[in-house]
C-alpha cells in the first residue's frame, strides 16, 4: 500500500508512483468518490467546450451544408 501524510491544513502530496500511474500533471484536478465507505481517487477529465455539440448533426446526415445551416437558423 502506498501512503501519504496529511498536513495540518488537510493537504497531501500524491506520491510520484501514483501520479505517474494516473497521468496527473501539475494544475490538473482529481476527484474523490465514495462507495460503501471506500473513497476512490480519480483523475478528472477536462471537458471541451465542444463536447456538447458531439453528435448534434446526426439528423442532418447526407444534407448539403447550405441546407443544414438554413435548418439550424430556422429558415
Amino acid at each position: 500500500m502506498i501512503t501519504a501524510k496529511v498536513t495540518s491544513k488537510g493537504q497531501i502530496t500524491i506520491p510520484k508512483k501514483v501520479r505517474e500511474k494516473l497521468g496527473i500533471i501539475p494544475g490538473e484536478n482529481i476527484g474523490f468518490t465514495e462507495k460503501e465507505g471506500v473513497f476512490y481517487v480519480k483523475k478528472t477529465l477536462k471537458k471541451s467546450p465542444f463536447d456538447k455539440w458531439v453528435g448534434n448533426l446526426k439528423t442532418h446526415k447526407g444534407l448539403k451544408t447550405d441546407k443544414i445551416i438554413k435548418d439550424l437558423r430556422g429558415r
